[in-house]
């Protein structure tokens, strides 16, 4: 009975979104990729795409209630694998990833969801209290302790990128946690003060230059400036309908590096043109309003905050993919969801798309989050 009332509820247009963009994340690999080696890639990202949809499957059928229950669980064994992972070899620059052979597996990619059920079921358990509960000075404290012991652990890998995602989810989930507007206010001011003096004492210097370049890509046009000089090429060289599969000269002759991950959607644009490289971030909104309405039609406020930190998840690396690829923000070498190459990626988004399937399938017609 209760698998009928799931299905019945499915949001299936979140699952034809999901697969049109692997499609053309797909299609875009293909391209990139089909004169060189690397050709394995794509074959890889199918099977990968595959296991995830089969994972995504089971994930769906799990009562995501289930996780409130086990949060602390799960929140440990994300930090045991962050610890981990920093006494593995470095991989360009980075102790981000377990070499398994068949696949290298992030666990940062597991840390954000586990992160994300934590968050949402400290929270509710917090607000059931009273509403102004989470205002406690304790309170946010351990929200805040939740949040920074995963970013500090990630941050050391290098993966500041990553470490962002976690400041926006949580940022988004206690805006609608009856967070008091001093705090809001408090938090914004903070940003102000704390984020020069980290420029000045805290960033490295190949991350300041990274900064620098940003601004002026002039600066470094064959160094750090030359990746976002490339992908603006490409995306400015595809117009409307695109140079053809296969026909890119900035992706084809390699000058956009790299192409099949940070850079897919410069790919996308050069060879496609704006006809779809313009849907693909139609597609994302989409996805990301699905999620909102989600949240917002959940039973219970922990499957609303669950489905509205996945958004934000999603919000962030949609954005700070695409606008690195234009040139409007800092290439930190975040993914785009379902579309750029990586096997934990993938899966990881997977397992997302089935938690939000289930609350989905639990839904109800009273707004509980305004």
């Amino acid at each position: 009975m209760m698998n009928k009332k799931l299905l019945k509820n499915l949001d299936y247009k979140l699952i034809v979104i999901i697969g049109i963009l692997i499609c053309i994340g797909c299609i875009a690999l293909w391209s990139a990729t089909k004169d060189v080696s690397g050709v394995s890639e794509l074959n890889k990202q199918i099977m990968w795409a595959g296991i995830g949809f089969v994972v995504m499957v089971v994930v769906t059928f799990i009562n995501y209630e289930f996780y409130e229950k086990i949060w602390y669980v799960l929140y440990g064994i994300a930090i045991l694998l962050l610890i981990a992972v920093l006494f593995t070899n470095p991989i360009n620059g980075a102790t981000s990833w377990f070499n398994l052979g068949f696949m290298q597996f992030q666990p940062s990619e597991v840390a954000k969801l586990f992160t994300i059920i934590s968050l949402s079921a400290v929270i509710t358990k917090i607000n059931k209290k009273s509403d102004d509960e989470i205002n406690k000075v304790k309170n946010l404290l351990l929200v805040g302790i939740l949040v920074m012991v995963p970013v500090v652990l990630i941050a050391m890998q290098p993966d500041y990128g990553t470490a962002m995602v976690f400041l926006v989810f949580t940022v988004l989930m206690l805006f609608v946690s009856n967070l008091s507007k001093k705090y809001i206010a408090g938090a914004i001011l903070a940003v102000v003060i704390i984020v020069p003096l980290l420029y000045m004492f805290v960033l490295p210097t190949h991350a300041k230059n990274r900064i620098k370049v940003f601004l002026d890509p002039s600066l470094d046009p064959l160094g750090i400036g030359y990746n976002v000089t490339q992908s603006k090429l490409a995306i400015g060289s595809g117009k409307l309908a695109g140079m053809g599969l296969g026909e890119g000269n900035q992706t084809q002759l390699g000058y956009l590096s790299p192409k099949t991950t940070d850079f897919i959607y410069a790919v996308i644009a050069e060879e496609m043109g704006f006809i779809v490289a313009g849907p693909v971030i139609v597609l994302f909104m989409a996805l990301i309003l699905r999620c909102i309405y989600i949240s917002r039609s959940a039973k219970d406020n922990f499957g609303a905050l669950v489905a509205l930190g996945i958004a934000g998840m999603f919000i962030f690396y949609a954005t700070e993919n695409i606008g690195m690829t234009m040139g409007l923000l800092p290439i930190t070498g975040v993914p785009l969801p379902f579309v750029s190459y990586g096997g934990s990626s993938m899966l990881s988004n997977m397992v997302a798309i089935g938690i939000l399937l289930n609350i989905s399938g639990q839904r109800q017609k009273v707004i509980l989050m305004g």
